[in-house]
Parts: structure tokens; sequence; C-alpha cells
């Protein structure tokens, strides 16, 4: 028996989507057949690759050892390949990511890629997504992934989710006078869509936290020393909606997108686009 590329291809696919499901997506196979060739790679390494865990799988120790190996050996052969043709992809990508987005582990599209298109510079700027916008209009990032408040020509949606205030049930803020809030501390759509909503209630209220990222605003009001507005993506048990600040106004929902700038190369563009296009289609398929 032998290693075959196409088993290590489908291991590598499951192992970087953390799903039997995402990962047969992102490399157009049914997950019969993903699941098929999990169990071919295992009968021939002797060993089990993956366990289920929760929702998702995670690797044993056997899989923990061949990932590396994996890896390499299909970066060895996508590079030889790449050196026999001509059309392969050169040049140089910018490339913005959200530093608060973990939806989707996007360090992993961008790993895909650079094993794909190993000739491509990648610039990848993790950050605040605050300031994408800008830099895209500039030619400062050649493509972005961020959050809006509503779609302009040239985005594309990637995601989409309601924005709800959320407070601790085991500590109630809500239930202060004044409201402790918590916010971004830079200007963006998000703190000023709240602070619109904060005026419609017609509370009393006091900016007691701010933070640069959604983490810093959850981290505040898990505490429970605040309430905050988030993704309803972040609605866990011990949180609970807060009504009372949403029954005069009506929050947008927070649109994910993908945009690329008018000054990139469009090939590299396009490429990176298509991953993380594949990579959140096979979010929604988990």
């Amino acid at each position: 028996m032998s290693l075959d590329t196409a088993l290590l291809r489908t291991f590598l696919a499951i192992a970087e989507t953390g799903s039997v499901t995402a990962g047969a997506v992102s490399i157009n196979r049914s997950q019969s057949a993903a699941s098929l060739q999990i169990k071919q790679l295992e009968q021939v390494l002797g060993h089990r690759v993956f366990e289920r865990h929760g929702r998702g799988i995670q690797l044993t120790a056997a899989g923990e050892r061949l990932l590396p190996i994996a890896r390499e050996t299909v970066r060895t052969l996508d590079t030889t390949l790449a050196d026999f043709h001509d059309n392969q992809l050169l040049g140089k990508l910018r490339v913005g990511l959200p530093d608060d987005q973990s939806r989707v582990p996007l360090s992993n599209v961008v790993a895909v890629f650079a094993r794909q298109h190993p000739r491509v510079e990648l610039e990848i700027r993790c950050a605040l997504s605050t300031e994408f916008q800008k830099a895209l209009d500039a030619g400062r990032l050649d493509l972005a992934v961020h959050e809006v408040a509503e779609l302009v020509p040239g985005m594309q949606l990637l995601q989409e989710e309601p924005l709800r205030w959320l407070a601790s049930k085991a500590h109630r803020p809500q239930n202060r006078d004044p409201l402790p809030v918590a916010l971004f501390d830079r200007a963006c759509w998000w703190r000023d869509v709240a602070i619109e909503s904060l005026e419609a209630s017609q509370r009393r209220y006091r900016i007691l936290f701010s933070s640069e990222s959604a983490n810093g605003v959850l981290a505040a009001v898990e505490a429970g020393i605040a309430v905050g507005m988030l993704g309803f993506s972040t609605h866990r048990f011990e949180l609970t909606p807060v009504a009372s600040l949403e029954s005069n106004f009506d929050l947008p929902s927070s649109k994910l997108v993908l945009q690329v700038s008018k000054r990139a190369d469009p090939r590299l563009a396009n490429a990176m686009a298509s991953a993380i296009r594949a990579s959140y289609r096979a979010s929604d398929a988990n």
C-alpha cells in the first residue's frame, strides 16, 4: 500500500476546516466521498487520523504527526506543477483580514492559497477592519474582508447577521441607572448605530468600557459590567438580549463583505477571492 496524494489533499481540507462536511465542500467532493477517502487513508496508515469533537472533528496523535508531512508534500507537488506551466500566478497581493473575525479560519485560506500559488508574495494585514475601506480606495490594499452596514457596488456578501444588545444573565446591568455601556472606542458605524439606539431608547447611559475590537466588548458584557451591541452569533447561554434598547430603533444587520480594489492585479485578486468565497460556502455547509 502507498499514500495517494488525493487522500492527503482530502485529509488537509478536513483538518484545515475542522469538519468533514466543510472540507468536502472546499475540494468539491461529496461528504460520503471524503469520508471514504479518510477511511482509506486510515487503512493505509494503520491509525485513525481524526476523532469526533462536539460538532466537528479534531486530529488524533497520528493526525498531528501526518499534518506537516501532508502540507509539505502537497506544497512540493503544487510548486513542481506550477514550474511546468507558463500561466502560473506571479506578483504581490496585499490582503486585509479582520482580527476579530473567527467564524471562518481565514488564516487557513491564506495558507492554502500560499501553497497553491507559491510564486505570489502575500502581505497580510490583520487589524480592526474600520480602516480597510480607505486603504482599498487608496490602493494600499488589493483585497479586504470587512463588515459594513450597507452594501455598495463592488462588495460581495459573505455572511450577514443581526445586531443585538446583549447583557449578562447573572449580573443584569440593564437594570442599573444610568445604564453602563461597552462600545468600540474608534469612529466606526457600529459605534454610531449603538449611540443612535441608546438615544432612541431615552435611557440615561454612560460609556463605562471602550475597546478597539468586538472581543473586548464581548468580554465586558460577559463580565457583567456593561451591556454591549454585538453580532447575534455571540449570543451565548449566559447572555440575554436587552429588548428595551431595541423597541424604538431598528438595528441593522452586520454584513461581512469581500471587496477588491480597482487597482489590484485582477488575476491575483480573483484567485484569492475565489478561495475566500469557497471557504465561506464550506462554513455555511457545516
